[in-house]
């Protein structure tokens, strides 16, 4: 079981993305699983910022992953900006598949080398949740995009859900 993803600094933005969901596959029903109740509790007192408490478990280790690989992907932040699970910023995501108890939400982030300040591409973070109940129906999924503009993005998430 891996409880930490390995990324090298050579690896493609795609390489990146299933390595992820490697590291996602293993330990995301386990922890689901362990913080069900606390979650449930939660979820009736702040509704879905109780995803925002699972995902600040589930992706710090990813992220911090990548940054020790050489790669950044955190975005440059403003004071108003909401972020979740250590780099998820609610301005890079978008909210608009499914029925209220399998919604779909898609956080992206730019992930550039340290090194040269490049992108590489971009990774996105699909979380399934339900608006009725505290409930992630199926695991998180990573995808990845060989673009890094705004408008290039969403396009692609698009494109990716149909």
């Amino acid at each position: 079981m891996t409880t930490i993803p390995v990324f090298r600094h050579d690896m493609t933005i795609e390489e990146i993305s299933e390595a992820g969901n490697r590291y996602i596959e293993s330990v995301w029903r386990n922890l689901h699983e362990s913080m069900h109740e606390q979650l449930t509790i939660a979820f009736g007192e702040i509704e879905d910022a109780a995803y925002g408490m699972y995902l600040d478990q589930l992706m710090p280790a990813l992220f911090d992953s990548l940054a020790h690989a050489g790669f950044d992907p955190a975005e440059r932040l403003s004071e108003d900006d909401f972020v979740i699970g250590q780099c998820l910023v609610f301005r890079n995501s978008l909210e608009k598949w499914g029925t209220e108890e399998n919604r779909s939400r898609i956080f992206w982030n730019v992930i550039r080398s340290k090194e040269s300040g490049q992108p590489i591409g971009t990774l996105l973070t699909e979380i399934p949740h339900s608006h009725l109940k505290f409930e992630i129906p199926s695991a998180p999924r990573l995808y990845s995009l060989n673009v890094s503009e705004r408008e290039q993005i969403t396009q692609g998430i698009r494109e990716i859900k149909g």
